[in-house]
């Protein structure tokens, strides 16, 4: 089957449709983003394929439904700044109670650098402050994932 089944134009709009598709479902149904799967997904989609280096926060409520999703930070292709403060504004605006944390490394190799743990660890702290939890902090590439959570570094 081909794109043109879909009425689609270009990849681009296939990867637009895929990432409203999983946002949806994430918002609109039952299914919580537990699933560290699910988050991968997410984020693989809508940040893997990027250029430049994406730092997106998934918000999540009590039952860690999805509230939003943020490109929050953008930086270049091997690293982007982050600040914890604004993440916690940000967090705090939407009423969030725990986030998800996720950045592309646009090198295509996942494993996190020890700036990339430093960060976590500041913005985890910073976050427990206002009982904000972060459950876990993903690198994406196209094709590989990392998740913090699963490898027990949070």
């Amino acid at each position: 089957m081909t794109m043109d089944a879909f009425n689609f134009d270009s990849k681009d709009e296939v990867i637009a449709a895929a990432i409203r598709f999983v946002e949806e479902r994430a918002i609109y149904t039952s299914a919580t983003l537990q699933s560290a799967r699910e988050t991968k997904d997410l984020l693989r989609l809508r940040i893997g394929d990027r250029e430049r280096e994406i730092f997106c926060v998934l918000y999540l409520n009590s039952q860690h439904r999805l509230i939003d999703v943020d490109e929050l930070f953008m930086g270049t292709i091997d690293g982007a700044a982050v600040y914890p403060r604004e993440i916690a504004k940000a967090a705090l605006a939407r009423n969030a109670a725990a986030v998800i944390l996720g950045h592309n490394h646009p090198s295509g190799t996942t494993e996190p650098s020890a700036a990339d743990r430093r960060i976590t660890e500041r913005i985890v702290s910073s976050l427990g402050l206002l009982d904000i939890r972060v459950l876990d902090h993903v690198i994406v590439s196209t094709d590989a994932t990392f998740s913090f959570a699963e490898e027990g570094l949070m």
